[in-house]
């Protein structure tokens, strides 16, 4: 397993790439804009990080602007860990048997959701190419909030 990233969202795009890069002194690594789902994310990276952060291998911090307004109240704008795993099917089984509630199940082979006992949401990506769907997993619906 291996550290990726941690998602924050912010209110004011502008105002956090000022904070974080300007006056944190993090650097922008990449940037994706996904009209359909009306929202930009962007990847920022420590100085010292960005040889690992620029092949996409963390750590990084994800600032997700949504672009519609939303009152981020309670530490929602606190998005998740997320981590690369090996094996998705294998790291969500080793999970269910240990009796972890597997919120957003890896149905396309690639990501997954869960949460701490805390309720600290931490998604689970598949390191490499996504993995052919399978069952259980191809047919899980999602069970609460991930």
């Amino acid at each position: 397993m291996q550290y990726l990233h941690t998602m924050v969202r912010v209110a004011d795009l502008d105002a956090a790439l000022d904070f974080y890069c300007n006056k944190l002194g993090l650097a922008e690594v990449s940037r994706q804009v996904v009209e359909a789902g009306r929202f930009t994310l962007v990847f920022l990276a420590a100085p010292d990080d960005l040889g690992l952060a620029s092949e996409r291998k963390g750590p990084m911090v994800e600032l997700t602007y949504n672009w519609d307004p939303e009152d981020y109240q309670g530490g929602r704008n606190f998005g998740h860990l997320a981590y690369a795993v090996d094996d998705i099917y294998a790291a969500c089984q080793r999970l269910a048997d240990g009796g972890v509630t597997i919120n957003r199940p890896p149905r396309d082979g690639h990501m997954a959701f869960i949460r701490s006992p805390d309720g600290i949401s931490i998604e689970l990506l598949q390191k490499g190419a996504r993995l052919a769907p399978a069952e259980p997993w191809a047919s899980m619906p999602n069970v609460g909030a991930w």
